[in-house]
């Protein structure tokens, strides 16, 4: 792969993952766009970890609190105001986010080969673009965002853990969906990417491990892809924690409205061009 094109997928991904507007469909409508051939499955494993290594270092002191808290303890607690102060008024918080996992990891063993084949359809990505943002638009619309982590009860958490779930169809976007959710239940725009980021942990953990099997029982890393692949994981890693940083203090005084319409006109554009390669000659 050449070094040009690993950069560009890595910080498409970076972006992609954490912002509400799906991973999934961007990383199948730049190289189709560009020409670039399809990206190695052990490349997928660079992008996994970089994200990965993104969000375990933006949230490492949350993760450290929450598992603490698990416990009864407390440890590096914040003061009033500070991130994470809402953490302590929410013990069982970290029971919750492994609870909620439970059905994206499910659907996600269940569903893989359907997943990775029929519902790969440009139709089908970008009709899920259109309906997620315009939930995720109603979503931000409600009149009363102002409750925060420690607000969230065992049923919320479930409730987006199953939304999570569904964003395994291609153009659903895991932040979009869970956000969306995560606002439905009256969480601030930053509380809910807050939790969806959280939960989107170990997800990409598993993905992470599962890809990295696979890659491994068909013989390891494709010789000369060395390179490409560690640069994918910097430049992943780095793009998405300052995609994180800024997403979370954007949401702090701005509305999701520019995400809903980019997803609205992406997903009219992927249909529009799905359409025309299928009545083109020899399509």
């Amino acid at each position: 792969m050449p070094l040009l094109h690993a950069v560009v997928l890595a910080l498409v991904q970076a972006a992609t993952e954490f912002l509400p507007v799906s991973s999934t469909a961007h990383l199948v409508l730049v190289p189709w766009l560009a020409g670039w051939p399809e990206h190695s499955l052990a490349f997928d494993i660079a992008l996994h970890m970089g994200t990965l290594l993104a969000v375990l270092a933006y949230f490492f002191r949350t993760w450290v609190r929450l598992v603490f808290l698990a416990f009864g303890k407390e440890v590096w607690k914040p003061e009033p105001g500070e991130a994470d102060h809402d953490l302590y008024e929410n013990p069982r918080l970290f029971v919750y986010l492994a609870a909620a996992t439970i059905p994206a990891g499910v659907a996600g063993l269940l569903l893989k080969d359907l997943v990775e084949t029929t519902l790969r359809s440009p139709i089908i990505i970008g009709v899920m673009l259109i309906v997620v943002g315009l939930v995720l638009g109603w979503a931000d619309r409600r009149p009363s965002l102002t409750r925060h982590l420690g607000d969230i009860s065992f049923r919320e958490a479930m409730a987006i853990g199953f939304a999570q779930a569904i964003a395994l169809i291609p153009g659903t976007s895991r932040s979009g969906i869970t956000i969306s959710t995560a606002m439905t239940y009256g969480l601030t725009r930053a509380s809910a990417a807050r939790f969806s980021f959280l939960l989107s942990t170990p997800i990409i953990l598993g993905a992470s491990l599962k890809t990295a099997l696979d890659v491994v029982q068909e013989g390891g890393l494709p010789a000369g892809q060395t390179t490409a692949f560690a640069v994918g994981v910097v430049v992943a890693a780095i793009a998405g924690y300052a995609v994180i940083a800024f997403f979370i203090r954007y949401l702090q005084r701005a509305t999701m409205r520019l995400f809903v319409v980019y997803r609205i006109l992406l997903g009219i554009l992927v249909i529009a061009l799905a359409l025309l390669a299928n009545l083109s000659p020899g399509a």
